[in-house]
């Protein structure tokens, strides 16, 4: 990876870059002249491997590990890393999703997600914003449909979405003017890693497909590069799910 001193060009830090969404975003922003900081969970490899091939497009990239799931660590080393490479853009992404009910959530995951999903976004955003000093800069919440319209299932992650969706309303009010804090709810983009009978859901939506990563792409470069009048905005990047 680069030195910590070539960071003159803009840069967004992106957590849970090193694979799938966080990736896609990542490569994306990277040929749209961003640099990338990386950070990563646990899978050192796909980060690197994220990096290289940010490098590879021309752009430079900086990794990092932290464990969302120690508010403290998490805190310690945000602090250090945004520090040293001012991004002048925040991308929100890591999370878990597991699919638990109410009666079936034990305090254990509970905490999981809130810690995941909803505490860290939160304790990163506080120093991001703090570090760029009155400076402008974009805050961008991953999100879910499932934050705007919880039910039953995914009990834990549903709350911890939707507490994140209020939190971008709440921090586009504390953070404005300078900085704009927006989200994308997504629907079926990606399958999970153990998708349920997941088609014939997709048959019913009103944009009957999946989403393409190219959708993502332009969603995300259309909050990074695109309006500065537009905060505490949610769009709906799930073809009218939340709509049935």
């Amino acid at each position: 990876m680069n030195s910590k001193n070539e960071t003159n060009d803009r840069t967004v830090l992106i957590t849970g870059a090193g694979k799938r969404l966080g990736k896609s975003m990542a490569l994306a922003l990277a040929e749209n002249g961003w640099n990338i900081l990386i950070h990563y969970g646990s899978d050192a490899k796909a980060a690197e491997d994220t990096g290289h091939e940010v490098e590879k497009i021309g752009r430079k990239a900086w990794v990092f590990q932290a464990d969302f799931n120690k508010p403290i660590h998490t805190e310690e080393v945000f602090k250090e890393q945004i520090k040293i490479y001012n991004p002048q853009a925040l991308i929100n992404n890591a999370s878990i999703f597991e699919n638990y009910k109410m009666m079936e959530t034990d305090l254990d995951i509970w905490v999981r997600h809130q810690n995941i999903n909803l505490t860290s976004p939160f304790i990163i955003s506080k120093i991001f914003s703090e570090n760029l000093a009155g400076k402008p800069g974009t805050i961008l919440n991953m999100l879910d449909w499932r934050a705007l319209r919880p039910g039953r299932e995914h009990f834990a992650y549903t709350i911890s979405k939707a507490g994140l969706a209020a939190m971008t309303s709440a921090m586009a009010l504390a953070l404005a003017p300078q900085i704009q804090v927006n989200g994308i709810a997504l629907g079926a983009i990606l399958p999970p890693e153990n998708p349920d009978n997941l088609e014939q859901l997709i048959k019913r939506l009103p944009i009957p497909r999946w989403a393409e990563m190219e959708e993502l792409h332009q969603t995300v470069l259309f909050f990074l590069n695109g309006p500065g009048y537009i905060t505490g905005e949610i769009i709906h990047l799930d073809g009218g799910r939340h709509l049935i």
